[in-house]
Formats: C-alpha cells, structure tokens, sequence
C-alpha cells in the first residue's frame, strides 16, 4: 500500500480523506486489498456497486459490450441507450429520459429543465428553484447552490443564483419561499449526506399537492434512493406521489458512471437539439450494466427481500449498545451513536477490523450490497458491536 499511497500523493489532488487501505479486488461483498487482507463492505463505494463486486451478469454484459462497441457519440444512435430508456420507462411510467456520467449532472439537467420549462410557460424570471436545508445535490458550482448545507457555500464564489432553502419538515416555509418566480422544488426523501434524514410523508403528500396546485415542478434527487436502494425501485414510491421529474445515478451503472434524468411525456419536450448534452452520456458499455442491473432489482421478489433484510439490519443495529437511534429505508440505514462516541473514530477502527462503512456527519452510514447474505450482515454486525464494545 505504501507505493500506491506514495504514487497518490506526488501526483493527485489531495481532495480525498482516505482510509489506510488500498482495494484491488473483490468478489460479492467482500473486496481484498494489495496487502491480501479481505474487507467486508456495508458502503458499495457510496451506494454505487448495487450487487456488491463483479455480480456474474454485470460483468458478462459489460464484457460483451466493450468487447462489441465501446463508445460511439450522440450523433448517432445508441441500441444499448435506447433499450435502457424503454426499460425505465417500463419501470417508471416516466416518459423521457436524459443519460448523463453522475448524479451531479443529471441534477444539472434537471436544474435546465425546470428554467426552462418555467421560461417557456410563465416568462423568463420564472427561473427560482427552492430545495431544503440539509440537502445534498452534488459539487459543481450550480449542485453546489442547490445543496441546501452553508458548509458547502465557501471559497467558490460566486455560485449560481436563483436558489432559496426551505425547513425539511415546514410545508409553510416551504409556500414562503416559493414566489411567484418558483418553477420547482427539488429535494431528497432520505436526505442521505445530510444524516440519513427521511422526510415526513404528510409533509411529502402536502408538498406534492402544493406544487400540483401552483404548477411548479416536483423534482426528486434520487441518486442515492434510487435503484431498489429502499426496498422500492425508487423512493418516491413509498410516498404515494408522482414526482415530474426524478434523478438517477450510483447504484443504477452497478459500478460504471451513469447518471439519468426522468420527466413525464409533456416535460419532454422541453429541452430540444443543442439545449443540452453530454460527450460520454449514455455510454454503451455503462448502459449494458445498467440494463443488467435493473434486471435483477427491479423484480418484486428481489425488493421485497431488501425491505426484509433493511427490518433486519435496522433492528440488529438498535440491539448495539452505544446506539441510541437508527434511521432510513431498505439498505439505506443511518446510525446514531452516543455522544461520546466518534463516528470518524470508529469507522476507521471498523476498517483495522475488516469492516468498510461510511459516516453521515455525526452518524454511521450503511449501504450494503443489495443482495447481501444475512450471513454477512452477522459477521459485519458482530464486528461494529466489538468495536463499539471492546
């Protein structure tokens, strides 16, 4: 490891806080590092490696479609990107779709639709965007106004405008903050960088009929709820509603970058030839995955599983002494711990254990392979309990 560390230093930004641990290969939910110690993984590199390492069917797809045509330019068209835009809308009842390389850019495309869809309807100041405090939406200049998390407002001045944050659980700050220029509100239903922080669903259905009823738009960042990351293919589904417009990306490319942008028939109309675009978006070899992916997740057997195993997990957590709460939906599971407890500190003595899981400022965070053992969520368990209780 300490090559690879030495390689990274000289010649990387030193924009990442790593672990010690340098990851080479893995296999299910277990990845192994240079040194040949083996880790057991509850993060999925942040919710993206939907079934865990190299899943046979992932591999075999993506395999055969590098090997076939590995990229070719949105000039033309695309048979893997067109399969996996009838597939989720198969899926979704959403009528068109907009592939990009990260959640960060399809919350960008969503951003462009809502103006846009707000110009051409009402006029060109009707641009506003309102999104929650506590939100997270990604880390270029506009995502970054979007994100709702003064923390992430320094030294890039001056950020896109046209942002107002509204209380995370306040139907009425949220009817302030809209004016008459609002052509959307965009939030996460598990506000997951923010503390693994579900929203309330009367406050959700209130939203939903408020945007219905001023004609803004109902955006939701999806892009680590989604993709059968709560037990439901998409989280919105647990809420009754039926967003405009959702954003995909992490677990929907099992590994690859791919990011989407869902909107009804109508919206998809909006952005037309030259509005928007993207040099890699919709990759053949990213979309290949992608289909792979969403043929196993999205069946109702599969979903009901990753309800059971999140009851399970969520309980077998608060049965943890040094746990006062846990929190979130499926296999999206936030941890409170006591006080006096770091949740930095012992994230890094779960790695020295064998065990890779993720913080959400004070709290654990959990995202394990969708299709986990119990056997292996024991064995994670049993370490974070030894950790917590030495």
């Amino acid at each position: 490891m300490s090559d690879i560390k030495s390689l990274e230093q000289q010649h990387i930004m030193p924009t990442y806080g790593r672990f010690p641990v340098a990851l080479v290969k893995g296999q299910g939910a277990c990845a192994v590092s240079d040194d040949g110690k083996t880790y057991l993984d509850f993060t999925t590199g942040i919710g993206v490696n939907a079934l865990g390492y190299c899943p046979e069917s992932w591999v075999r797809a993506v395999c055969e479609q590098a090997a076939t045509l590995q990229h070719t330019s949105n000039l033309y068209y695309s048979k893997p990107q067109a399969e996996l835009a009838q597939r989720l809308h198969e899926l979704t009842g959403f009528g068109k779709v907009f592939f990009a390389n990260s959640g960060a850019e399809a919350n960008e495309c969503a951003i462009k639709l809502a103006r846009k869809y707000g110009c051409d309807r009402f006029g060109e100041t009707h641009t506003k965007i309102v999104t929650l405090q506590n939100s997270f939406h990604g880390r270029t200049i506009t995502t970054l106004a979007a994100t709702g998390q003064d923390t992430f407002h320094h030294y890039f001045n001056p950020f896109t405008e046209g942002f107002s944050y509204a209380d995370a659980e306040s139907l009425e700050s949220i009817q302030k903050a809209a004016d008459a220029d609002t052509c959307a509100v965009f939030i996460e239903l598990i506000q997951g960088e923010g503390g693994v922080r579900p929203l309330d669903p009367a406050f959700v259905k209130g939203l939903s009929d408020f945007c219905k009823e001023k004609e803004i738009l109902l955006m939701i960042d999806e892009v680590q709820t989604g993709v059968a990351r709560t037990g439901k293919l998409f989280c919105y589904e647990h809420f009754g509603i039926q967003p405009d417009v959702i954003t995909s990306a992490k677990g929907l490319g099992g590994g690859l970058p791919i990011g989407a942008c869902l909107c009804t028939e109508e919206l998809g109309k909006i952005l037309n030839s030259g509005m928007h675009g993207s040099t890699f978006g919709g990759n053949p070899v990213a979309c290949a995955g992608a289909l792979a992916i969403l043929e196993q997740v999205a069946k109702p057997e599969f979903l009901k599983e990753v309800r059971e195993k999140g009851e399970y997990l969520a309980k077998k957590l608060r049965e943890i002494p040094g746990i006062v709460e846990v929190r979130g939906k499926g296999l999206m599971i936030g941890a409170v711990l006591e006080e006096t407890r770091k949740a930095a500190d012992i994230a890094k003595a779960c790695v020295e254990q064998g065990l890779l899981i993720l913080t959400a400022k004070t709290l654990l965070r959990f995202l394990p392979p969708l299709n986990i053992s119990c056997d292996d969520l024991d064995r994670g368990l049993a370490i974070l309990r030894q950790v917590l209780n030495p």
